[in-house]
């Protein structure tokens, strides 16, 4: 999602520089309290670490992926959350966001072990179109696979990997020009709620009247 909304906005800001470096959520929290040069950050996880102030900027849906070849791409059914539990699958390492919101929603049924852990999506990717393991990965970071065909998405039944895409920022702290920037390119991204207009209701025995 960021380099479309930092596109963004270099459009409204053209004097505003912005240096990004990619971590997985649990580093972004480290940075933050750590670094001073660190205005902002984005985190997916479930929860915010301590410390943090943070607004909520996007959702994101996980999904299960395997290979066209994969025994599952084939499946006239969704999968059980059970079957998804204990299948050992190719994941983001251990203080990824992805990682951590699939193990809290899996959490009950003792899920096995990862087949791999990976720290990066482009190499849990490979590993998934290889035909190696099913993996877990947000659906924005498989967009082109699905639609090249690469990859194959694989339902889950009656299983929640909804989650919010968060900025973080050291509780107590003003955001600077940038950051504050930064943020207004996103809202001014986001899609609107539907506005609420004025009705007029017509009764047959009485005047017009104007109902909210």
């Amino acid at each position: 999602l960021l380099p479309r909304l930092l596109h963004r906005l270099a459009q409204r800001e053209p004097d505003v520089q912005v240096g990004l470096t990619v971590v997985n959520s649990t580093e972004v929290a480290r940075m933050l309290v750590t670094d001073d040069s660190v205005d902002i950050g984005f985190i997916e996880g479930p929860s915010v670490p301590d410390g943090l102030d943070h607004k909520v900027v996007a959702h994101d849906h996980l999904v299960v992926v395997v290979a066209p070849q994969h025994p599952w791409a084939r499946l006239r059914r969704p999968l059980s959350p059970a079957e998804l539990a204990r299948t050992r699958l190719v994941l983001r390492e251990k203080g990824s966001g992805t990682r951590e919101t699939l193990e809290l929603a899996l959490h009950d049924l003792d899920p096995a072990p990862p087949h791999l852990s990976l720290g990066s999506n482009a190499a849990v990717k490979g590993v998934a179109m290889a035909g190696t393991a099913p993996a877990v990965l947000s659906q924005h970071a498989v967009e082109a696979e699905l639609a090249t065909g690469r990859l194959v998405t694989v339902p889950v039944e009656g299983l929640s990997l909804r989650r919010d895409l968060r900025a973080v920022w050291p509780r107590g702290r003003r955001l600077s020009a940038s950051a504050t920037a930064l943020l207004q390119a996103i809202e001014s991204a986001s899609p609107k709620p539907p506005t609420r207009r004025n009705t007029v209701t017509k009764d047959r025995n009485t005047p017009n009247r104007r109902v909210a």
